[in-house]
């Protein structure tokens, strides 16, 4: 399912124009394959390829940017996790699923804005593979595997 398919097309021509460049499939991994023990990792993984082989230009990193002063954008990226994130982690997170997505899409989020967009320099200097054997505990936690 992609965001369109969830949050109606605006009416407004410039929404419109912003609703069809940012039709954003996030591609996940089916957790449900992936052991428990590592699927912290492959989501860490999977969303830190995406920035590194797209840079800025990656689409998700641009609605972002935008959400923070747009609510147009804001609610696209509300329907993008509400209908791709949160199911891919619906069987991975247990217990409080809904709570757990969110605050993992928060943590990864928090790593797109300090790393891609803000570029805080303690962030954006670290190796991917930095980057991953840091967070990776952290989200496992969040998933409640940790």
């Amino acid at each position: 399912m992609n965001s369109s398919e969830v949050l109606p097309l605006a009416d407004d021509p410039d929404a419109q124009l912003l609703d069809a460049a940012l039709d954003i499939d996030l591609d996940l991994p089916d957790l449900s394959a992936v052991p428990a023990a590592d699927r912290a990792e492959a989501l860490v993984r999977h969303f830190l390829h995406r920035w590194e082989r797209d840079g800025t230009g990656d689409a998700l990193l641009l609605l972002l940017r935008s959400a923070v002063t747009n609510d147009h954008a804001a609610e696209r990226m509300h329907a993008i996790f509400a209908s791709q994130v949160a199911p891919a982690l619906a069987s991975a997170a247990g217990p409080e699923a809904a709570a757990r997505a969110g605050l993992v899409s928060a943590q990864l989020l928090g790593l797109a804005l300090t790393r891609y967009i803000v570029r805080i320099p303690t962030v954006a200097e670290l190796s991917p593979e930095q980057i991953v054997a840091t967070l990776t505990p952290a989200i496992q936690a969040t998933l409640g595997q940790g």
